[in-house]
């Protein structure tokens, strides 16, 4: 008998492993990939018929590589030049099961230096004697799956490069059933009692979302909130039609976030997905709408966060709270809220920690809300990936934004058969919700904008960086906040926290009411729902404008609100350049920027200045054949945020106290709970805060800061801080 596992108590025969895993892709997979998930899950494991695999199994140190024997013995097989191309798929997946999906390689590439495809195929000579694992033709019958249905949908493509995306995309596909079925087999072995059932009951999570919507309905005593009500009803009367895509263009301060769920719920009751899929831009507004989740549905939906400042607690090995945590590797979930970075990085990378994710995309309802910050140069393996979804993995998707980008001529482009459709059909009522007046000051400095914003009860600045957000704030008088990603997310929190109070307290004209500025980067423009009667915006894209505005007289309490959109001598470069100074030309030729056809035209402008970094990001750009495709080299530069930045702990409470003790011990959960209370540095401001030596290297892959005196909670750490000292 030959092993794949053995614990103390038990032993797991490879044939067992072997049928355990297939069986368990082939569930996983589509009807299309079924069989080839099948017998990719057969061939996965046969090098462990090896006596070298199994000496190690007894404690034998002689390093034996047993991934390469399943992906050389399935290239036995082809008959012709197709089945050849087609078997690639599994080799790549096969090869590559335990350290990812790796580049194809050349033919001459070096069984000893390389790890390409085709290196590892090249090892064939090196599996003789006790490496020799022929034996599991006594056991296994490998046979080719058929291909001619997948074949045929490659096929159906418009061009070259097409063909190569979907060849790709298949191939990750089926690498996401085949590692997850090899993760969760081996974790039934080893674990047996491991519980990873989560529930929601979403005919009751539409319910309470239906009574949380009306009960705000009747509370419509404006015509704002009339309009808002209209406006959500006409997407709910639209959102079961045949497309795949689906729209839905509302004004800032429309409720977009419950109307998106209730959509997406109706979605999966009427069409019977399996889970809700929310995607967000950044971190620094994800935890509203999950908060806003959690306490609509938390007694009757286990609803998984996946981002980097959430971690579970991992107290109880069989909680519910260990169960979530688990799903974050493969979102088995009713409900995922994450960002856009973990989705688009799952679906494009080449681990199998990353991958497994990709099977559990399909069937699902997939929110993508603040559409419109998917990066341009993204945008063609982003709408790519979510025609294919859609098309393919028989999954919905919903577009959301108060600044909807036209994306026709690219869904053309890049989203093959997908069907997309607007859910808002009539926007007479858009006027409603025109609430601000915008004011370009033109040219100006931060001092006259510190004074401009002290005439109102309520004013908020935002600007482009950082240290200016610092500059603005250390002008202003009376009460004032501060908000940036110089602070740790715990205080950023409790900093929003104290500004809604105090907004409360104004809008309720209480006795201890107190005129309050905030000064922000622009973190605070999307998804943090705060209402001020002025906002002044540093020149930007229009984007950024219009969703600043949507800080300002949210509710419509004023008949209007001031927004001023000012411009300084900083210099900003790069994409917001672009970005600004297409807004600038629009703000010279006196446009209004608010209106529809002005945002369509901003953004058909932008996508037709990065038409060629669009065109250009495919992992077909130098296509040489099937059996050499980049998986790993586009993977590893599929990076959403591009700055390299560098984590640094601040521990300044008994919490992160604790915390930093337990590094040594306390590994990944550990890491993971301190990045709530950590700062990202550009690379060389870490640098220049490690040559001050103000940073403490941990040696655990945690840098803590070593001087609180360089970090303030209302304003976050500050690198170029000159300590008093007293001589």
């Amino acid at each position: 008998m030959r092993y794949a596992h053995k614990s103390e108590h038990s032993e797991q025969s490879i044939k067992q492993h072997l049928i355990g895993v297939a069986k368990l892709a082939s569930h996983y997979s589509n009807d299309i990939m079924r069989d080839l998930a099948y017998k990719v899950g057969l061939a996965h494991d046969i090098g462990k018929y090896a006596e070298a695999f199994q000496n190690r199994l007894e404690g034998s140190s002689i390093r034996y590589e047993h991934s390469a024997c399943g992906a050389i013995e399935i290239g036995e097989l082809p008959q012709n030049k197709d089945e050849k191309d087609m078997t690639y798929m599994l080799q790549y997946c096969i090869a590559g099961h335990h350290t990812g999906l790796p580049d194809g390689g050349t033919a001459v590439d070096s069984a000893d230096a390389d790890n390409t495809l085709h290196a590892k195929l090249n090892r064939k000579k090196y599996y003789t004697g006790d490496a020799d694992y022929s034996s599991y033709k006594e056991e296994i019958n490998l046979q080719l799956p058929d291909y001619t249905e997948l074949m045929s949908i490659i096929g159906r493509s418009r061009n070259v490069i097409e063909v190569i995306e979907k060849y790709a995309f298949f191939t990750r596909y089926l690498f996401s059933c085949l590692t997850d079925a090899d993760y969760i087999d081996t974790e039934r072995f080893f674990s047996p009692d491991t519980d990873r059932e989560l529930d929601a009951d979403f005919v009751k999570m539409l319910d309470i979302i239906n009574e949380e919507l009306k009960k705000r309905s009747l509370d419509s005593d404006t015509p704002l909130k009339i309009a808002r009500t209209e406006l959500q009803e006409q997407a709910f009367e639209n959102c079961l039609g045949d497309s795949q895509i689906n729209i839905l263009d509302m004004p800032t301060g429309s409720g977009k976030t419950l109307c998106s769920m209730k959509i997406a719920l109706k979605k999966l009751i009427e069409h019977e997905k399996k889970r809700i899929i929310y995607v967000i831009p950044y971190t620094s507004i994800i935890e509203q709408t999950a908060e806003i989740f959690e306490s609509l549905f938390g007694k009757y939906a286990d609803i998984v966060q996946h981002h980097s400042n959430y971690c579970y607690d991992d107290e109880k090995e069989n909680s519910t709270a260990e169960k979530l945590k688990r799903s974050t590797e493969n979102w088995d979930a009713p409900v995922i809220i994450t960002t856009s970075v973990q989705f688009f990085q799952s679906l494009y990378h080449y681990k199998g920690s990353g991958l497994r994710k990709m099977h559990n995309m399909a069937d699902a309802v997939i929110v993508f809300d603040e559409v419109h910050m998917l990066p341009e140069i993204y945008l063609q393996p982003c709408l790519r990936a979510i025609g294919l979804i859609t098309e393919y993995l028989n999954s919905e998707v919903l577009f959301l934004s108060a600044t909807m980008p036209d994306f026709s001529e690219l869904f053309e482009r890049y989203s093959g058969n997908a069907s997309y459709d607007e859910l808002i059909k009539d926007k007479s009522s858009f006027g409603y919700f025109q609430k601000c007046r915008y004011t370009n000051l033109g040219k100006t400095d931060i001092e006259n904008i510190a004074v401009k914003a002290d005439n109102y009860d309520s004013s908020l600045i935002i600007v482009n960086s950082r240290k200016t957000a610092r500059e603005v704030y250390q002008l202003l008088s009376g009460k004032k906040y501060h908000l940036s990603t110089y602070m740790t997310p715990y205080d950023r929190s409790e900093t929003i926290k104290q500004i809604r109070d105090d907004l409360s307290k104004l809008r309720n004209n209480s006795a201890d009411a107190e005129k309050i500025t905030v000064v922000s980067t622009s973190l605070v423009e999307a998804g943090v729902d705060l209402d001020f009667q002025a906002v002044f915006r540093q020149l930007a894209g229009l984007d950024s404008i219009l969703q600043s505005g949507g800080r300002c007289n949210r509710e419509g309490r004023m008949e209007y609100g001031d927004v001023f959109i000012f411009e300084t001598d900083e210099k900003i470069s790069g994409d917001m350049e672009i970005r600004a100074g297409i807004l600038k030309d629009m703000l010279e030729k006196g446009l209004d920027i608010t209106s529809e056809e002005c945002i369509r035209e901003y953004y058909r402008r932008l996508f037709r200045y990065s038409d060629d970094i669009i065109e250009q990001n495919t992992i077909a750009k130098e296509f040489n054949g099937f059996d050499n495709i980049p998986f790993r080299t586009y993977a590893e530069g599929f990076e959403f945020i591009k700055d390299e930045t560098i984590s640094v702990v601040i521990n300044n409470n008994s919490e992160t106290e604790k915390l930093v003790q337990q590094l040594e011990y306390g590994g990944k959960s550990i890491r993971r709970k301190l990045q709530r209370y950590s700062v990202s540095l550009k690379k060389h401001e870490f640098d220049e805060a490690m040559k001050k030596g103000i940073i403490d290297d941990k040696k655990s892959g945690v840098f803590v800061l070593a001087n609180n005196d360089y970090y303030r909670n209302e304003t976050g750490l500050d690198i170029d801080y000159q300590p008093d000292y007293i001589c």
